[in-house]
């Protein structure tokens, strides 16, 4: 697979820049429409067979992207195309996008059937930490005892981590303990997804992120952390008999099961593209100027250990433009 991972980027990148000339309209489903037929288009022009395993939505209620929806240019005589589960979340951010605020990316992880965990559309704990500790937190362990640990691995104080929480009522309970803890809080609208990759990169400045978000993003973040060798523990949150029907026929039999990395994103042969659609810590966003459009995004292959930072420029389709450094 590892032939098809400058492809995703095309895929990412199509999405973002698409996002991206929607930035700042106050639209979040608009925004987030035409990263979806960016995407799925470009997709779609690929040599693979293609199932989407966490997407926009179920058919009924996604046109495009939706869970189970088949992309891709196979024929059916045609053995050779590989078979390649994707999740997808063209615009992790959608309200960052519309508002125009930093954060907002454009995400797709690829990987061999079965590779990637079919997690349903609700919510899931999560905690996401940097490789230096890796095998010392614990989904059910007091806040502090966390921090203390991820602390000693990193062979600082607590009062020198840093930890992403997603600002909702929800957390109110968790942002006092971490604050009781010592450590320091960074609040974000949206984008756990970018966090949580953010958290597994040394030098980005976040250590830790801690709290509930979606489930889809946790897989997706599973598979970041297998190429980045960073770490999530997390586990569903059912509300209701409704939702615990529904994992039950993806076949998730016991819903309190706490989840590894290696049990989100099984796969052998992961790939992770990502695409900056607004400012971020770790990537910068689209920028638009008269010869063209400027994108940078992050590649990374599980099977080759290999990160790829890169920068792309788009050519405006003119014969007098001009490469700007």
């Amino acid at each position: 697979m590892e032939e098809l991972s400058l492809d995703f980027v095309r895929v990412v990148e199509e999405a973002a820049i698409a996002a991206a000339r929607t930035m700042g309209r106050g639209d979040r489903h608009y925004a987030d429409q035409m990263a979806v037929e960016a995407m799925r288009h470009v997709l779609d022009s690929m040599p693979i067979a293609g199932t989407v395993v966490i997407g926009e939505g179920e058919r009924d209620e996604a046109p495009m992207l939706y869970i189970g929806e088949k992309v891709g240019i196979k024929k059916e005589s045609d053995n050779t195309v590989p078979e390649i589960d994707i999740a997808v979340d063209p615009l992790e951010g959608t309200n960052l996008c519309a508002m125009g605020v930093s954060g907002a990316i454009s995400v797709l992880a690829a990987s061999e059937r079965g590779g990637l965990l079919h997690a349903p559309d609700i919510y899931m704990e999560k905690i996401v930490v940097e490789p230096a500790a890796r095998g010392v937190v614990d989904l059910d362990a007091p806040v502090k005892d966390n921090l203390r640990m991820i602390a000693r691995r990193m062979e600082r104080d607590i009062e020198d981590l840093v930890v992403v929480v997603l600002d909702r009522p929800r957390h109110e309970k968790l942002i006092s303990e971490i604050r009781q803890a010592g450590a320091r809080i960074r609040l974000i609208p949206d984008g756990d997804l970018s966090a949580g990759i953010t958290a597994a990169v040394v030098g980005t400045g976040v250590h830790v992120v801690m709290g509930t978000g979606g489930a889809p993003e946790g897989v997706l973040t599973a598979a970041a952390l297998r190429c980045l060798n960073g770490e999530i523990l997390a586990r569903l949150v059912v509300k209701d008999e409704a939702q615990a029907e529904r994992i039950r026929s993806m076949g998730i039999q016991d819903h309190r099961k706490v989840y590894t990395t290696e049990e989100l994103a099984p796969g052998k042969k992961i790939i992770f593209a990502a695409t900056g659609v607004t400012e971020g810590s770790l990537l910068k966003g689209v920028r638009f100027f008269g010869d063209g459009v400027r994108v940078q995004s992050l590649v990374m292959t599980h099977d080759l250990r290999c990160v790829r930072f890169i920068d792309s420029v788009h050519l405006a389709k003119r014969a007098d433009v001009k490469v700007r450094f």
